[in-house]
Parts: C-alpha cells; structure tokens; sequence
C-alpha cells in the first residue's frame, strides 16, 4: 500500500496510507492527508494512483512541492522518493508487489561435447580467496582491480553488519585509509538545521589517536559542488589557497568524495597525506583511489539514510502507541472520575441535608471508584514493568480458593455459583502474588460475564497437564466469538464498556509468560468460555 511517512516537520514521525482514489495533502480537515505544518497550503498537492505507479500535482501551493529537492508541477513518484512541502518532509513508500515477469528460462541439453570447449576452470572457494588475499594475484592489472573489490566487499560487510552509525563511519574511515595509504581520514555528515558539517569519525594510519586536520575549504568544495575532487598539490591549488588548514598543517595530497545516497548527500568523506619537511616525494593518490573513495562513500551513504529512516519508523510506531495509551486511559480515567464526582455530590447534599443515609451511599460510591483507580495504576504498572518472578512452592488449590473467597461476597449479591475442583498436584514453583492476581483478573471478568443469565455459575478447575500445572476457569456466560479470543488479550479492550480498564487480561498474560507458561481463551463445552492458566510444572 502507497504511504506517507513524515520524517521532518510538526507532524513528524506520523505515517499516512494512501486511499484508492485521489488523495489531497494539505491543512485543509477534509483532506486525505491532513498536516498540522502552518506552511502548508489548505490544498498543496494530490496524489493519485496510475497504472504506472502514484502521480503528484500541485496544486498551486503558495511554497510549492519539492521531490528530491526539486521544485515540481507534476511528476511521477518511485519509492524512496523525498516530497517536501512548507517545513515538512515525508518519504514515498510502496510496498505494492511489482507485476509478473514472464520471462521464461528453458534449460537445453548440448549435444556436443563440452569439455572441449573448457580452457580453464576455477575451485568455487577461489573468489572469497581472492578478495581476502588481493596481493597473491598473478599480475598487477588483476591485483589492483582485486584490491578494490576486496575494499569493497569489506565496506559491504560492513554495512551489513553494523547498526550504529558512528562505529559504521568509524571502519569506513578506517578501510579508505588503508586502501588508499593516506595519513589521515575523517567522516563528516552534514546537519541540514544548522547547514554545517559534523564530524563523526576520525582515523590515522599511525593510529593511537593524535589530531586529524579536515580542511573545511575543501570539504564545503565537495558539500556544494557534489562531486569528489583529488587534490595533488593542495597548498598549490588556488582554489583552496585560502584554507589555512592546508598550509599550516602541510596537507600535500587530498581526496575528498560526496557521501551521497539515494535522496542527496549526507556527507563528505575525507582523506589527505601530509608533505614531509625538506621533501618531495611521488603522488600517493590515483584516480582509481578516488573511485574506490567515492564507492565506498555511496554505500556509506546509504547505511546512514536507512538507519534515518528506520529511525523515522520508529519513533512513528512510539508515537501511535504513545496516542493509544493516552485515548485509552483517559476513556478510563473518565468513567472513574464521573463516579467519583457523582458520589462527591451525594456526600455534599447528605451532609447539607443531614441524610446520614445519603451521606454513606455516596461515600460508598467514592470508595468504589477509588478502588478501581488503585487497580487501573496497579495494572499500568504490572503491564509496563518487566519483572523477574520470586519463586516459591505454591499449593495452587489452596491459592485458588483463596481467590475465589475474595470475589465470593460479589458473586452471592449477584446470585453467581463459585465452585472449586482439583486433582492432586505437588506444590508449583510460581510467584503467588503474581498468579493470585492474575486468577483473581480472570475470575472476576468469568462472574461479570455470568452475572444476569439463567442459573450463573463459575467453576475453576487444578490440575496437570501435558508438564503444565492447569487452572481452568469456566463461566457459562455468552461465550467468546473467535475473532474476540485473542483481541481481549490487547492493552485497553475491554467487554465490560466502562466497567473495565481494558489491561486486566494483558497483565494477566503478561505475569504467566513471565512465569514460562501462558493464558489462553476458548469456548467452553455446552457453552459459555474457558480460561486457561498455565504454570511449568518443572523450571
């Protein structure tokens, strides 16, 4: 599906699908895509789906539309592809799979002999050799062009490798320096804020630290112009005589490459050699060098824009978590406060009237919503909170009746049958605590459910089974549709509307998976539904 991913602006890090149709971009609330940036225009460009792939029209913005920082009428998107509009940037995506290729391969047997024609044959572990150890070709135009694939090949693994970009930069740096035999390198990625170069990685050939001289001339040179440069003679060229770095520090030789990628450039890579005192020696860079740098330099690059974007996604997917906690406790909060309210005005007039029974329902009332904000701040702090549980043997007969004393004053007011079986069961390494509360969420949603219907009753069950210890709470309540069996298992679905807090189930799962075990949700034999709690009979 085509989208929209906002890497820059007010509205960073939100991500838009694409309708069918046509879809306007602007401020406007009527618009598919509605932006939040005051650059924006109310309508600033559409974008419609075409058999070749998502077209852009401006529509007549007052700042116009950029597409990979060019300013644009009309044009048609690839993935990948940069839109700017006013202050905010997004990033094309479309992970619609491409059409078919019906390109047939037919394989044929040759009647004539061939190994006759063979001139030369080659083990298959020959290539990884060869990159490994580029100096043991048998002439010079293949050891050099070796040497490069080996540099190239090092830079990919490590790209692949490599997550953090400072450490990524730190061993391209480093390998350019030793392909190339220069004295000193840097990597320096430009920050679009400020319009300046950063510098993130250094590296000389002497190693053990020491100082590394970036002429700043010819780095914006490079920035500007887009375009590697090899500088022979550095103090020479006049059109970096006014970098003072260059003479003061005898910077004799210069590469200096663009780290572009896909989108534009991020950076510059580069290296130098340093003019001895009292001596002239021969050119140490070629122009191969500057190829290898400039190579290099791209897949840099690259690296450098996807952890961008990955990051980008990220912070998107916090930002849709953050929105969804938010809506939902303040759902919850909402009810509860309306309760307290309520109560809070039943006091008041109990006590202006002096209606001592009014006075004791009301506060009843603010006991109860009390309670349940104690529960909805408990269950926020279980579910976000990784915790190792602290074992000991625990009798889960005993646990579960325990659980069921607890509800039992409720259940009796709603006319709900408690019932406790139990097969004979050694003691289960568990965290009571945790499994107590956990039972105690399960039942008290079994006898919410129940409560109503014909005969009500909830039974829960110990016992073992397949190396689990078991406890299975049945209800013969409406029972749970199967598209329902897992979605109540998510952090604010609730059945109960605003009787529930939507995190008592999660924390329950939660605090069983802690424990290696789990809980899970089916229908129950002649109606109704069955949860099942298990616990690992051995650790």
């Amino acid at each position: 599906m085509p989208q929209l991913v906002v890497l820059d602006g007010p509205d960073a890090g939100r991500t838009f699908d694409l309708p069918d149709g046509p879809a306007v971009v602007g401020r406007l609330s009527t618009n598919a895509v509605v932006l939040s940036d005051p650059r924006v225009s109310r309508k600033h460009f559409e974008l419609a789906r075409t058999p070749a792939g998502v077209h852009l029209t401006d529509l007549g913005s007052g700042n116009g539309t950029l597409v990979n920082g060019v300013a644009v009428q009309a044009a048609d998107l690839r993935p990948g592809d940069r839109l700017r509009a006013g202050d905010t940037l997004f990033e094309f995506r479309d992970e619609t799979p491409p059409p078919h290729d019906h390109t047939r391969i037919v394989v044929r047997a040759e009647a004539e002999a061939f190994a006759t024609a063979v001139r030369h044959t080659l083990p298959a572990d020959e290539g990884s050799r060869m990159l490994v150890r580029p100096d043991a070709a048998t002439s010079d135009w293949l050891r050099g062009r070796l040497a490069n694939l080996a540099a190239l090949y090092e830079a990919t693994t490590a790209v692949s490798e490599i997550l953090d970009v400072d450490e990524l930069l730190g061993r391209i740096v480093e390998l350019v320096v030793r392909s190339t035999d220069a004295d000193h390198g840097c990597a320096l990625l430009h920050d679009p804020d400020a319009d300046t170069l950063l510098p993130k990685a250094a590296r000389s050939r002497a190693g053990g630290g020491g100082e590394v001289v970036v002429s700043r001339t010819v780095a914006e040179f490079v920035l500007t112009g887009r375009q590697g440069v090899l500088v022979a003679d550095a103090a020479g060229d006049e059109r970096f005589r006014a970098g003072v770095s260059i003479a003061r520090h005898r910077i004799r030789e210069v590469i200096c490459v663009p780290m572009k990628g896909r989108h534009g450039t991020v950076g510059v890579l580069f290296v130098d050699t340093l003019a001895p005192a009292g001596l002239d020696p021969p050119p140490t860079f070629t122009e191969d060098h500057l190829k290898l740098a400039a190579a290099v330099a791209h897949q840099a690059a690259l690296a450098v824009e996807e952890t961008r974007y990955y990051q980008a996604l990220i912070q998107a997917e916090r930002l849709a978590a953050v929105g969804q906690t938010i809506a939902g406790l303040s759902h919850h909060i909402k009810n509860i406060m309306q309760g307290v309210r309520f109560g809070g005005d039943m006091v008041r007039m109990g006590l202006d009237d002096g209606d001592n029974e009014l006075l004791v329902k009301g506060w009843r009332l603010v006991e109860k919503n009390q309670t349940r904000i104690d529960e909805l701040i408990l269950d926020m702090l279980s579910f976000s909170k990784e915790r190792e549980p602290v074992l000991e043997p625990t009798d889960l007969a005993s646990l579960a009746a325990d659980v069921l004393e607890v509800v039992r004053g409720r259940a009796d007011d709603n006319g709900v049958s408690l019932e406790l079986t139990s097969d004979p069961l050694p003691p289960v390494a568990c965290d009571p605590d945790g499994v107590h509360r956990a039972l105690l969420n399960v039942v008290s949603n079994a006898v919410d459910a129940v409560t109503g219907r014909d005969a009500p009753r909830v039974t829960v069950h110990v016992a073992a089974a397949d190396g689990f210890a078991e406890l299975r709470v049945t209800d013969n309540g409406p029972g749970l549709p199967p598209h329902k069996r897992e979605e109540i298992f998510k952090p604010f679905v609730s059945t109960k509307g605003s009787r529930g807090t939507g995190l008592g189930l999660p924390v329950s799962r939660k605090t069983l998976r802690e424990h290696g075990g789990d809980v899970t949700a089916d229908d129950a034999d002649g109606g109704g539904a069955v949860f099942v709690l298990r616990l690992p009979l051995v650790r």
